[in-house]
């Protein structure tokens, strides 16, 4: 049988669409005007719909397809596993099948995600096995949203006395805890002990775990008392009172008096590891994480609630919320003045995450990484330039791709390439998340 013939080592790919109801609704999303700008097949826009999620990679639940051949990424690059690299084929087991290590999307949120959070490995194996259906692969999803526009979540567990304090202050939701267990949590001293973990593991659970009528008069009372008065924290009183209006009367309204309230402005992101509770608010963001769509809810949402495995799950640590931010660094490239090349590199090893911001009239050549990449174009328009052997030559000709805003551009392993926008435009602003080991 024939080897397949060479395959561009750049070319661009069809994502998907996700229209759950907290999506932004109509070109008020972004994922919306992507899919539009870029002429994503059959889309067109429906001002009365929502559009929550734009996703790019190969993930089985919604794969993207090559724009020029209508085949499923996964298939293309299983028969061209050079686009991969012998590096990530030997790393991760799936990527000989085609796979990417990583899932990449677009989040529009105009109402709040679920509380949730996403098991590590092991557990979602097992979790995989005992319910396919509902736990759709064996792999764990830590993930990084990266802010497109301003941007709002609960993430992580609050310091201990921040809880405490919030408990105090919140006699409605004081009430409904077990006494010994409110007991036990106010005799903590100390961050980060065994003791601390039980204590808050103990409290959470008890919290998610409050029959229903008790969550409604507790919820009904506190909203009550923040429509007749402001508390001194205004951002936790202003949220309180939106989530109830989302979701009334939810268990998932309690939990920001337990978890860090982060405003993201554009650029800055925020990283997720296995058994971090969170939810995203509100706001638009670039989001990569493990190809994965493994999801443990338990609040905030009208889809299957798993309280047990979410509180079992759980890593119990504490602290502000700025331990979740990630910090970019310069990226190694060949910059004009003005383009800029930052890098967002979670402690993971599925993924890292580029910002380009290329001003009309520049370019930025860029290392060729040991991995697969995939590139969104969120502004402007430019051109991708790389060098390729063409078949059964030994001379490196050099090629050109066109862009736009919305286009998804999938980036083989081991070539350079760069980019430039040209002096008639805007300038070009691309996302690009790559794995290299």
């Amino acid at each position: 049988m024939a080897a397949p013939s060479a395959s561009p080592r750049v070319f661009k790919v069809i994502p998907t669409i996700q229209q759950y109801d907290w999506g932004k609704v109509g070109r008020e999303a972004k994922v919306a005007q992507f899919a539009e700008a870029s002429q994503l097949p059959g889309f067109s826009v429906d001002e009365g719909a929502p559009y929550a999620e734009l996703w790019m990679g190969t993930h089985s639940s919604s794969p993207s397809v090559v724009k020029d051949s209508g085949d499923l990424l996964s298939d293309h690059l299983r028969e061209h596993q050079d686009l991969i690299g012998s590096q990530i084929i030997d790393k991760f087991e799936d990527a000989k099948n085609g796979n990417l290590p990583f899932l990449f999307k677009v989040l529009s949120i105009a109402k709040a995600l679920s509380i949730q959070s996403h098991p590590d490995k092991e557990t979602a194996k097992q979790l995989h096995a005992i319910s396919p259906k509902i736990y759709k692969d064996p792999n764990h999803k830590p993930e990084m949203a990266l802010a497109l526009t301003d941007f709002e979540a609960l993430c992580g567990f609050r310091p201990v006395n921040d809880i405490a304090r919030n408990l105090r202050d919140t006699p409605e939701l004081e009430s409904i805890i077990p006494a010994t267990i409110l007991h036990d949590f106010y005799q903590l001293e100390t961050q980060d002990t065994p003791k601390e973990k039980v204590a808050l593991k103990n409290l959470f659970a008890a919290v998610m775990t409050t029959p229903t009528e008790k969550v409604h008069s507790a919820v009904e009372a506190i909203v009550q008392r923040y429509q007749r008065e402001q508390i001194p924290d205004e951002k936790l009183h202003s949220l309180i009172l939106r989530l109830h209006s989302q979701f009334p009367h939810d268990i998932g309204i309690l939990c920001p008096y337990l978890l860090n309230i982060l405003h993201l402005k554009p650029g800055e992101a925020i990283f997720l590891g296995a058994g971090e509770p969170h939810a995203y608010i509100s706001g638009e963001a670039i989001e990569c994480m493990a190809n994965s769509d493994n999801v443990i809810r338990a609040g905030l949402t009208p889809k299957l609630r798993d309280v047990p495995n979410l509180v079992l799950g759980l890593t119990y640590e504490t602290g502000e919320g700025t331990r979740h931010h990630v910090s970019p660094d310069a990226f190694s490239t060949e910059e004009q003045e003005g383009a800029q090349s930052l890098l967002y590199d979670p402690p993971i090893e599925e993924f890292s995450v580029l910002r380009l911001d290329i001003p009309k009239g520049t370019s930025a050549a860029q290392r060729a990484v040991a991995g697969p990449s995939l590139a969104i174009v969120t502004a402007g328009e430019g051109t991708l330039s790389w060098s390729q052997a063409e078949d059964d030559k030994r001379v490196q000709e050099r090629r050109e791709l066109r862009v736009g805003m919305g286009d998804v551009v999938f980036i083989g392993a081991d070539t350079s390439l760069s980019f430039s926008s040209p002096g008639s435009s805007s300038g070009l602003n691309v996302y690009r998340a790559f794995v290299e080991v």
